[in-house]
């Protein structure tokens, strides 16, 4: 439900990082769901705003981080593909569900791993997440390191990630082209290694 007016305290205090404000609106017994004309609960607002001190207290008073906005994110969503990684360890840890996906049906690791956000990726495969789930494009995280990644060290790191906690290096894309294929096309010759001694086909 969106907020009233009378109701949008909580929100406004997230918006403007008044912590003690958000301190004695939890204590009070505020609505932690209530959202705002994106549909943002106030923990989405405070992971947009990369407010983690905020955050933190939103996720101890128990908001959910499943919640999701207009634009079908959720905190873990957005926190993935924003590298907030200090909000994605706290998201971690309150046990989020790894099946609810991103408007182009993808995971918080598939946009991690193309943005080039290295830690949290390590973070993200200790979980349950599905390091081979392919999205709305046909891509996996991996597909993605390679097809939308200018093919530099940080996302060299990030597919030798992927590949050792179980990324299945021979998923092809929607139009059956491999991350092999691609990596060659796009000259990125360290990829192309690290793909082959993967067995990438």
């Amino acid at each position: 439900m969106l907020a009233k007016p009378e109701e949008r305290t909580l929100i406004d205090a997230v918006n403007s990082h008044n912590k003690e404000l958000v301190q004695t609106l939890i204590k009070n017994k505020a609505q932690l769901e209530i959202r705002d004309s994106r549909k943002r609960t106030p923990l989405m607002i405070a992971t947009e705003n990369n407010d983690a001190e905020i955050a933190r207290l939103l996720i101890e008073a128990g908001a959910d981080v499943n919640a999701q906005d207009q634009k079908q994110d959720t905190p873990l969503l957005y926190a993935g593909a924003e590298g907030r990684l200090l909000i994605l360890r706290m998201i971690l840890k309150a046990n989020p569900n790894f099946k609810i996906y991103n408007r182009f049906g993808g995971t918080a690791l598939i946009p991690a791993a193309e943005k080039g956000h290295v830690d949290v990726v390590r973070e993200l495969v200790k979980t349950k997440i599905d390091v081979n789930h392919v999205n709305n494009l046909g891509w996996t995280a991996l597909m993605e390191a390679v097809v939308l990644s200018n093919g530099g060290p940080k996302h060299q790191e990030i597919i030798q990630i992927l590949l050792e906690n179980g990324a299945d290096p021979n998923i092809p894309d929607g139009d059956g082209v491999t991350a092999l294929a691609h990596a060659k096309r796009k000259h990125f010759n360290e990829i192309v290694q690290i793909l082959q001694k993967a067995g990438a086909k």
